[in-house]
């Protein structure tokens, strides 16, 4: 797997650090997105807050990594997928905010409708949150 996350930052023209690869490791495993302050729990003391900010910034410009804001406007990040390039985010999914836990799920089968902006607006992202009770929250009621 970090063989797959080195090739990963290579292929978009990034230097592979041990930093970026615990980063994508620990996010691709969680299953959900995740915020940089859980990401500082995580990972520990083996990645400063200002370099974990600045590798979630640069892995979310270069297509890597997706940013989704939760239900209390904290920006959470997830594995963008292999179509996503610095120049376009093709990961244009609904996301699920769960009330009670307060995670995020990219629900990837789950493709955004074709929105026709009216004449004279350009559209340059499409958002779309759905917020309700998780499974995982479900089962313990």
């Amino acid at each position: 797997m970090e063989k797959d996350f080195a090739d990963l930052l290579r292929n978009h023209h990034l230097k592979v650090t041990n930093a970026r690869l615990e980063v994508l490791k620990v996010i691709a495993g969680h299953g959900a997105a995740v915020s940089q302050p859980f990401l500082e729990k995580l990972i520990g003391t083996g990645v400063d807050r200002v370099t974990l900010y600045r590798i979630l910034n640069t892995l979310d410009e270069k297509g890597i990594l997706h940013k989704v804001i939760d239900l209390d406007g904290t920006a959470n990040y997830a594995m963008c997928s292999t179509a996503c390039t610095e120049h376009q985010h093709h990961d244009e999914h609904i996301h699920f905010n769960c009330t009670n836990c307060r995670k995020v799920y990219c629900m990837h089968d789950y493709i955004l409708p074709d929105v026709n902006a009216p004449e004279g607006f350009d559209i340059q992202s499409l958002n779309l949150s759905v917020n309700g009770i998780c499974k995982n929250c479900n089962n313990e009621q």
